[in-house]
């Protein structure tokens, strides 16, 4: 017999609202992890109500959440299927008795990557956070909470298509501001990225295609039916933080990745050397909020493939200097540099939250790797190390609250 996940209410009846489920959410868990905290106590005694059928929908959800911060995909999503199920409603704790702001958020069934983890973005604003899950076999509830806006935190991925779809049927008669439009979010995958971004004024973004593991390895015989320019960049189409991710010299090294990969399908672009005249590498993570870039970070390493955890910037102090640096001067550095890539980016982009991952190339442009709504912004690295860094994250914070309060507010101006 399967476990029985305890509902919060009979689905049918009542509102909305009150069909909610209370959880801890994904910024709380990771922070505790960040911080040292063991989560498998409360893995244990959530797994515990599972057995005997008094978990509750949201400590459900919870559970999923640390199954997959514990390492175990499979198990987090196997969970998350039952919970959503039997409920698709889930409600943060907001700090404030009386919410400044009712959040709608709308999201995917799918991993913990593949959404925006918007809850660090809210965690301290006085804005509560209600989290719709998009069902292909489920209606959306009539009625909808209680909401003054709704943003869509689905990712452009395959496993986000069918909740992308359903949202963009429904969003011409949507009640409230809907923001990040799905229609907008399905222009991010690398492989349409290029395409979107192509000729913008100091940008450089490299052709990006998806090709199945046969077609790739095709391209790998003697007499290939692609045409490619080694050395290359693949990587596992919907793989997160560098998983599978590889640069290959030339055919032979190709062949020898495929043999060891079992994913269907692939990412490929050439690659372009973008280390410095010191030779090392820099990595730069940007934040656009209706409109306006915000420094989010700077990873600075000896490695192409590289990403904040992978950078060693905790055990260099010469990094983190530069770092702080970068942050202190972006408004009059890096943003003057590259205005017009960055205005462009927007522009084209056209959501009001984002993030983009670039570079900058020998030759002074803006070299981009992706973009998408779903890239950790978060506040978690310890202040003693980084004490630069949480007053530069709550400025975006701010700014992401306060774009939602201006977005909302404009609405209820134009129905006055």
């Amino acid at each position: 017999m399967r476990p029985k996940i305890a509902d919060v209410a009979d689905r049918g009846a009542g509102a909305a609202q009150d069909r909610c489920a209370d959880r801890v959410g994904v910024a709380r868990l990771a922070r505790m992890q960040a911080g040292g905290a063991d989560l498998r106590p409360l893995w244990q005694a959530l797994i515990t109500k599972l057995i005997d059928g008094t978990l509750q929908a949201g400590e459900g959800l919870d559970l999923a959440l640390i199954a997959q911060l514990l390492g175990d995909k499979p198990v987090g999503l196997a969970i998350q299927d039952q919970v959503l199920a039997a409920h698709q409603l889930f409600r943060l704790h907001c700090a404030l008795e009386k919410p400044r702001l009712r959040v709608l958020a709308l999201a995917a069934a799918t991993d913990m990557g593949s959404n925006t983890p918007i809850e660090f973005l809210l965690e301290h604003s006085g804005i509560e956070l209600i989290t719709l899950y998009v069902m292909a076999d489920v209606e959306l509830p009539v009625p909808l909470p209680d909401h003054d806006i709704a943003i869509v935190i689905a990712s452009d991925s395959e496993e986000c298509r069918d909740a992308l779809g359903k949202i963009d049927r429904a969003a011409a008669r949507w009640p409230r501001p809907l923001l990040n439009p799905p229609r907008l979010v399905g222009n991010l995958d690398r492989d349409k990225l290029h395409r979107l971004l192509g000729g913008i004024e100091g940008l450089e973004i490299p052709a990006t295609m998806a090709l199945s593991h046969a077609r790739l390895h095709e391209a790998s015989d003697s007499t290939p039916a692609i045409d490619l320019k080694f050395p290359i960049i693949v990587r596992p189409r919907g793989s997160h933080a560098g998983a599978g991710l590889a640069k290959l010299d030339d055919r032979a090294a190709l062949l020898r990745y495929l043999d060891a990969r079992p994913e269907p399908e692939f990412f490929i672009a050439r690659f372009v050397d973008y280390a410095g005249s010191d030779g090392l590498f820099r990595k730069y993570r940007i934040v656009f909020i209706d409109g306006k870039p915000y420094a989010c970070h700077l990873a600075i390493a000896d490695r192409w493939d590289i990403w904040y955890l992978n950078a060693g910037m905790s055990q260099s102090a010469a990094k983190r200097r530069e770092e702080e640096a970068f942050m202190g001067s972006f408004e009059s550095g890096f943003a003057r540099r590259h205005q017009a890539a960055l205005a462009g980016i927007a522009e084209r982009i056209g959501l009001e939250y984002f993030t983009v991952d670039c570079a900058e190339t020998s030759n002074g442009s803006l070299l981009i790797f992706e973009a998408d709504n779903t890239a950790v912004v978060h506040d978690m690295d310890p202040p003693d190390i980084f004490p630069y860094k949480l007053p530069q994250m709550r400025k975006i914070f701010d700014a992401f609250a306060a774009m939602l309060d201006r977005r909302a507010r404009q609405q209820q101006e134009r129905a006055a």
